[in-house]
């Protein structure tokens, strides 16, 4: 597993990050990781398949909340704040849900309870199988469809060719797998038992994560604190200066409100 430590001052309450989907924890963070480490320790992690993450066949959002923790282990990280972005929510809510001991906040960005309506889900997720199929028999197809995806209104330069090879190691076939494993996620059923201090930061232009879907995954977790960006999906590079400090602030919150 790809890991960056990044030291804060003495004492500090660790930050364990968690990007979003197709993204590194390079790509997802970087621009507010000197932000962030003013006040905390920060943990910065690639999941399964993408960047430098482990290497595997079976894609599933709980072995990636599992792989945090087990990380925080290897690390002597008692208890530490997880902080998810997109794809990162649902692992984040895992963390708590699957090792309510070791989590003591939440920092939830750009993300939802849920991503697509119940009746709508099976149609999506059907289709992904044979996709994960075809990305093993032709990988750099795929991979090049993923990269291209992500360079998308990065003029050329020194910039989209550093993104191009940050990527480069991301597996497309569990990309498709983690894919289909968000479009399946919901916390509809028990967001509302998470009982440590949270923070939501919702990206008020997204498209990908309806900003409603956001602001109800905040009602739906008791005493949840909303801190908002104006920005669309991707605000934490293409906003990255109106992002940084306001997730900033609401890791500060969480941690403020920690007993």
């Amino acid at each position: 597993m790809s890991v960056r430590e990044v030291p804060g001052p003495a004492g500090a309450r660790t930050l364990v990050l968690l990007h979003g989907l197709a993204a590194t924890g390079r790509l997802n963070w970087s621009a507010s990781l000197r932000a962030l480490a003013t006040h905390f320790n920060v943990v910065v992690v690639d999941h399964r398949g993408h960047g430098r993450g482990i290497r595997t066949t079976h894609f599933r959002l709980a072995d990636c909340a599992d792989d945090a923790i087990a990380l925080a282990d290897q690390l002597g990280i008692e208890r530490l704040i997880a902080v998810g972005y997109s794809m990162g929510g649902p692992i984040a809510q895992l963390c708590w849900s699957r090792h309510p001991d070791r989590v003591e906040g939440l920092v939830l960005c750009a993300t939802a309870r849920h991503f697509l309506p119940l009746e709508a889900r099976g149609v999506a997720s059907a289709v992904f199988p044979g996709m994960v199929f075809t990305a093993r028999l032709v990988p750099e197809l795929f991979r090049h469809r993923i990269i291209d995806g992500m360079l998308e209104g990065v003029p050329p330069g020194e910039r989209r060719d550093r993104i191009r090879r940050e990527l480069a190691s991301t597996d497309p076939a569990t990309v498709l797998q983690a894919t289909r494993a968000v479009i399946r996620f919901s916390s509809h059923d028990w967001a509302s038992t998470i009982n440590v201090p949270t923070a939501v930061v919702i990206t008020t232009r997204d498209l990908l994560v309806p900003t409603r879907r956001q602001y109800e995954l905040a009602a739906a977790i008791p005493g949840a604190m909303v801190f908002t960006v104006d920005g669309d999906h991707f605000a934490c590079v293409r906003a990255a200066s109106r992002f940084a400090p306001t997730l900033l602030r609401a890791c500060r919150h969480v941690g403020d409100q920690i007993a």
